[in-house]
């Protein structure tokens, strides 16, 4: 489980949400988690730190689709 004392927490800032947008915080919270589930299975450390890297930065991304609004596009 996901603590916000976990990698995956500090890594998404899980508390992190001045919105209180719920759709930010099932994203971090699955980021967390996919990155504390990375961090927690051995294998190659350079390939885990490349996976958790893309896990965050797809996280970013998905809070930032959630979170800018749909331009007006009448036209």
């Amino acid at each position: 489980m996901t603590t916000t004392r976990s990698i995956g927490a500090e890594r998404v800032r899980l508390t992190f949400n001045p919105s209180a947008d719920s759709a930010v915080d099932r994203i971090k919270r699955a980021t967390a988690q996919l990155i504390d589930t990375i961090a927690g299975e051995a294998g190659d450390g350079r390939l885990k730190s490349l996976a958790m890297t893309a896990a965050e930065e797809a996280g970013m991304w998905g809070v930032k689709a959630v979170t800018t609004p749909i331009p007006d596009r009448e036209s």
